[in-house]
């Protein structure tokens, strides 16, 4: 008995499988050519994207090796070498190369004593949205910087205080800045205002704060 039941159940397992191996014949007979379409894409899909990756890092290190050979020109006083090679990544290098490149662009003429140009061309990139916000304020502290020594500072007066908020990188750099160009400006009680903030702010650097606790001192006395 137990013998015709083990014959039975091997019978049963052929026959499942038989089904099985039938049913997988007809789904493949049905649907091979869309699993081999599917199977086809997935590997095109992943050939781009490493292909891209490739071009991107071939880009990229190219873009290097262009920047690092600017700077080696600068460092040369080789300007006018500098300036072809940087100008090039400005215009056809990829996102972050054409940035860093425009920085130095605009280092150079400072370098050079044009100040003024320098000052637009920081000016330039803050206003470029394509950039990075952080860059484009730190474009804007720049060029403030350079903007003290000129007569005209209303546009300084009018963009630093939107770097003023507390989660801002360059806060403490636009406070000082601030209170620079109100000194400038003659309003002393707006400039002894951004002093006594920076000074009393933990979160300043220590030196800036010590300078701006300086300045108060030397305002207010001046007012008395």
């Amino acid at each position: 008995m137990s013998d015709r039941n083990a014959e039975q159940d091997n019978l049963f397992k052929e026959i499942d499988e038989d089904l099985r191996q039938q049913k997988y014949e007809n789904l493949w007979k049905k649907y091979g050519k869309i699993i081999i379409g599917v199977l086809v894409a997935l590997v095109l899909g992943v050939a781009l994207v490493k292909g891209w990756e490739a071009y991107s890092l071939n880009l990229k290190t190219t873009d290097s090796n262009l920047l690092s050979s600017a700077l080696k020109s600068i460092d040369r006083e080789k300007t006018g070498d500098a300036i072809a090679v940087l100008n090039n990544l400005i215009e056809s290098g990829s996102a972050g190369y054409s940035v860093l490149a425009q920085f130095n662009r605009a280092a150079i003429l400072v370098k050079k004593g044009e100040k003024k140009e320098a000052i637009n061309y920081y000016l330039k990139i803050a206003a470029d949205t394509r950039v990075e916000k952080i860059l484009r304020d730190m474009a804007l502290i720049k060029s403030a910087y350079l903007g003290i020594e000129y007569e005209n500072s209303n546009i300084f007066i009018e963009k630093l205080p939107k770097l003023l908020n507390t989660d801002n990188t360059w806060r403490h750099s636009a406070k000082e800045l601030s209170a620079l160009f109100a000194q400038k400006s003659d309003n002393k009680i707006k400039a002894i205002q951004f002093y006594k903030e920076l000074a009393d702010d933990p979160t300043a650097p220590t030196s800036m704060r010590s300078r701006a606790a300086e300045m108060a001192k030397i305002l207010n006395k001046k007012n008395n």
